[in-house]
């Protein structure tokens, strides 16, 4: 226990909440800023990843960049552990594996996996409690996938 935790009130603990579809927006923003660096390449992938989804179909342009404003905000302002947990803990079970499966193709698209990358799978599996076998299976098609 430090010092601050004994002084009530004394530190503010940040509590970002996200919709379903920010949560799962925020889960492939992390896999494609788990290596440090966002091009503008990888910004307009994850923008057509995510508007082929039946989830953002009817998402216009605006409404989408306003969304992934507010997530790069949370990323900036608290971290990106915190947009993780935000997210992680917002997402719908029944999307789970979708958004292991697109984070999983957003990692394996540039054809290496970073340290930081395959950190960011094994934690994701692991707190979105993705069966290991559906999460090897997920990988397998995925490398398939991006090999061309």
């Amino acid at each position: 226990m430090g010092l601050f935790d004994r002084i009530a009130g004394s530190r503010k603990k940040a509590s970002t909440t996200l919709g379903p579809a920010e949560a799962f927006a925020a889960i492939a923003l992390i896999a494609v800023a788990s290596d440090g660096y966002i091009s503008d390449t990888e910004a307009q992938a994850l923008s057509t990843i995510l508007g082929r989804m039946q989830l953002f179909r009817s998402y216009p342009g605006d409404v989408m960049r306003k969304m992934f404003d507010k997530l790069l905000s949370i990323m900036q302002r608290e971290g990106l552990d915190a947009l993780f947990n935000a997210a992680t803990t917002a997402l719908p079970h029944d999307l789970t594996e979708t958004a292991f499966a697109v984070a999983t193709d957003i990692v394996l698209a540039d054809g290496e996996v970073t340290e930081e990358e395959e950190k960011l799978l094994n934690d994701l599996c692991r707190v979105l409690e993705v069966p290991e076998e559906t999460a090897i299976k997920i990988i397998d098609v995925m490398l398939i996938k991006n090999k061309g």
